[in-house]
């Protein structure tokens, strides 16, 4: 068939190793790009529900590093490492994160911030490795689940923090 045009849908090369969850935050897009940059914020609402944050030491800037601690709710700690690859306040943070500098199975996240109206929508797109890391963080970890928890607790912090500040 001469002309005839077959309709291709172009799936990033990733596709197959990432994970992306969003949501709609009711606060302004510069708090919740603040959330992100300053440990205090970070020790309060990071990671799923039930977990708590311990920060062994805390740089952000491009370059600098994140290195803490995840205390389950059964009492299993999980130490984690965040590199900060590049920030665009308050627009974007690209990070690799794992469980130490030297991680070989480490992941790459980029969150973006974009306003919606008075609200902020926050996109995180990981992608790991390999297939088998991104399954492997599904199944065992729980990680979209955890994922959608973590902006969960995020979008809890930042707008008890608006509300308070409309409060005076």
């Amino acid at each position: 068939m001469a002309g005839a045009r077959k309709e291709t849908r172009a799936e990033p090369a990733t596709a197959d190793r990432e994970i992306v969850i969003s949501r709609v935050i009711d606060a302004p897009q510069e708090l919740v790009f603040e959330a992100f940059t300053e440990v205090r914020h970070l020790s309060r609402w990071w990671g799923p529900e039930g977990f708590t944050t311990t920060t062994r030491s805390f740089e952000f800037r491009e370059g600098g590093e994140w290195e803490f601690v995840l205390h389950g709710p059964d009492g299993t700690d999980y130490s984690e490492w965040i590199r900060w690859v590049r920030i665009v306040p308050p627009e974007r943070i690209a990070l690799l994160h794992g469980e130490s500098r030297d991680d070989a199975n480490a992941f790459e996240s980029v969150l973006t911030f974009e306003p919606d109206g008075a609200a902020t929508r926050i996109v995180m797109r990981t992608v790991f490795p390999t297939k088998e890391l991104r399954d492997e963080a599904v199944e065992k970890y729980h990680a979209i689940e955890g994922g959608r928890q973590t902006l969960s607790s995020l979008a809890a912090y930042v707008t008890d923090i608006a509300r308070k500040g409309a409060e005076g």
